[in-house]
C-alpha cells in the first residue's frame, strides 16, 4: 500500500480513539494537511478497497481490514520510536518525526526483529501502547487527563499525547516524562488551569497542556 493510504487509515484510527471520534473527511483532511476534496476522494477509493465505510456527510469508519492496516503501521511507528529513544537518546519530537518516515519502509519481519531486540515492549517512550504482531493492543488504559485529576493526589505520567516540538521541549525541561510522578496541588476550574509539583518545582499548566498529558493515580 502507498504511504498516502497508510497515513489515511492511521489518521482515521487515531482520530476515532482520541479526537472526539471526529472522523469526517474534513477533519481527516485537516489532520493530514490535504484538501477536503482530496480526503473525500481518498475515502471513496478506500471504500472500494474495503478498507473503510464511506457515506456522504457521515464519519468514516474503518473496516476490520482497515483497522488491521492502521494498527500494523502504528506498531512499526512505535517500535521505531522505542528503538531510536533507546539507542540514540533522541528527543520525543525527533523520534516521532523519524518514525513517521521509517514506519512505511519497514517489513513485518523487520518489525518483529525490532520488537524482539527491544524485549517486546508494551509501550513506546510517549506512553502509547504498542500493538502486537497480530494487530492487538493487549494493555489496559485506565489513565485520565491531567485536567481531570484531583487536588492533593499524586499521579504517574502515563502518556504524552502530542507531536508538537515545543510541547516536548517544555516537558523535557520540566521533568514531565513518561513514568515520572507529580502531585496536583491546585485545580483552577474557573480558568481551566492545573498547578502541579514535580521535582520540587511548582508549575501552572493551562488546558492546552493538561488535556494531552495523561496520568494514572499513584496508589
Amino acid at each position: 500500500m502507498s504511504v498516502a493510504i497508510e497515513n489515511f487509515v492511521k489518521a482515521i484510527y487515531k482520530n476515532d480513539k482520541h479526537d472526539n471520534n471526529n472522523t469526517k473527511p474534513g477533519n481527516i483532511a485537516k489532520k493530514l494537511g490535504i484538501s477536503n476534496a482530496a480526503a473525500t476522494d481518498m475515502a471513496k477509493k478506500l471504500s472500494e478497497k474495503n478498507l473503510l465505510h464511506y457515506e456522504k456527510y457521515k464519519a468514516l469508519q474503518l473496516t476490520e481490514e482497515g483497522t488491521k492496516m492502521a494498527l500494523n503501521v502504528i506498531r512499526k511507528h512505535r517500535l521505531w520510536e522505542a528503538f531510536l529513544f533507546k539507542m540514540f537518546d533522541m528527543s520525543l519530537h525527533d523520534i516521532h518525526r523519524e518514525a513517521e518516515l521509517l514506519e512505511h519502509q519497514t517489513s513485518d519481519l523487520l518489525a518483529e526483529k525490532l520488537s524482539e531486540y527491544l524485549g517486546n515492549p508494551k509501550f513506546d517512550p510517549h506512553g502509547d501502547p504498542i500493538p502486537n504482531a497480530d494487530g492487538e493492543i493487549t494493555t489496559e488504559d485506565n489513565s485520565i487527563s491531567l485536567s481531570n485529576t484531583q487536588e492533593g493526589k499524586t499521579y504517574i505520567i502515563s502518556r504524552l499525547m502530542s507531536d508538537d516540538k515545543e510541547f516536548f521541549d517544555f516537558c523535557a525541561q520540566n521533568g514531565l516524562k513518561y513514568g515520572n510522578s507529580l502531585s496536583v496541588t491546585k485545580q483552577f476550574s474557573k480558568n481551566n488551569m492545573t498547578q502541579i509539583l514535580i521535582n520540587n518545582s511548582t508549575i501552572l499548566l493551562n488546558e492546552d497542556f493538561t488535556s494531552i498529558i495523561y496520568v494514572n493515580e499513584n496508589n
